[in-house]
C-alpha cells in the first residue's frame, strides 16, 4: 500500500529503524511508511554519532517527502553492548525499543541463513507486528538505570569468576589423572604442600 500526501498527513507517520549490532559494522533496516518499502544503511560498529547521522538523515528525507513531522523509532537486541546505545538514542530525542532475542520467533521449519541482513530484516518485521498489535512477535527487555546496571555488575562478575574457578580445577584433575593421580583436591589450604609430595602412577 502506497501512501499519498493526504493519507500521510491524517496519520502519524513513525519511520521504524532496526539495528543489527556487530563489532565491525552496524546494519540499519529502515522502514519508510510512505512508500512501504524498507531499505538497508550501514555505520561502523561502536560509533553511536555516526548511527544518529544516518538515522536523522533518514527522517529528514521522509520529512520531506511526506510534508509533515515525522517520529522514528529504533530496535535492536540485547547483548554485547548493553544499554549505552539506547540511552543515547534517546539524548538524540529518537525512542528505541531493546528486544530480548529469545522471543524473536523463528521458523523452525525453514533453513536458518545467518546474516546481518537477514538478523536486521527479522528485527523490523517482529516490531512492525508487534506494532500492530501482535503481543506475541517479540518481547522487549526493562533498560535498568545506570546505578541499577552498576549495582548488579559485582554479583555478575562473582558469579563469572566462580565459573572460571570450577573450570580450572576439573582441568588440573584431568590432568593429573592422565597421570594417575585422582584424589588431589585443588581448593584445599595446604594444597602446595600436598602437590609437593604427589607421586605418578
Amino acid at each position: 500500500m502506497r501512501f499519498n500526501r493526504r493519507t500521510v498527513a491524517e496519520s502519524i507517520v513513525t519511520v521504524l529503524a532496526a539495528i543489527e549490532l556487530s563489532k565491525t559494522t552496524w546494519l540499519l533496516a529502515i522502514h519508510d511508511p510512505t512508500t512501504n518499502k524498507a531499505s538497508r544503511r550501514r555505520s561502523d560498529g561502536g560509533d553511536g554519532e555516526a548511527l544518529i547521522g544516518v538515522v536523522q538523515r533518514c527522517r529528514r528525507s521522509v520529512q520531506a517527502h511526506a510534508g509533515v513531522q515525522v517520529a522514528i523509532e529504533c530496535v535492536f537486541e540485547a547483548g554485547y553492548d548493553g544499554f549505552w546505545l539506547h540511552r543515547r538514542l534517546a539524548q538524540a530525542g529518537i525512542e528505541s525499543r531493546v528486544m530480548d532475542p529469545a522471543s524473536l520467533k523463528v521458523d523452525r521449519r525453514a533453513r536458518r541463513v545467518k546474516t546481518d541482513r537477514v538478523d536486521a530484516e527479522s528485527l523490523l518485521r517482529a516490531l512492525q507486528s508487534w506494532r500492530r498489535g501482535d503481543r506475541q512477535a517479540c518481547a522487549f527487555v526493562r533498560v535498568p538505570s545506570i546505578d541499577d546496571e552498576d549495582a548488579r555488575r559485582p554479583h555478575r562478575e562473582l558469579a563469572r569468576l566462580r565459573k572460571e574457578r570450577v573450570g580450572h580445577v576439573n582441568r588440573m584433575k584431568a590432568l593429573l589423572a592422565l597421570h594417575g593421580v585422582r584424589d588431589y583436591r585443588p581448593l584445599r589450604a595446604d594444597r602446595r604442600v600436598i602437590l609437593s609430595q604427589l607421586r605418578t602412577g
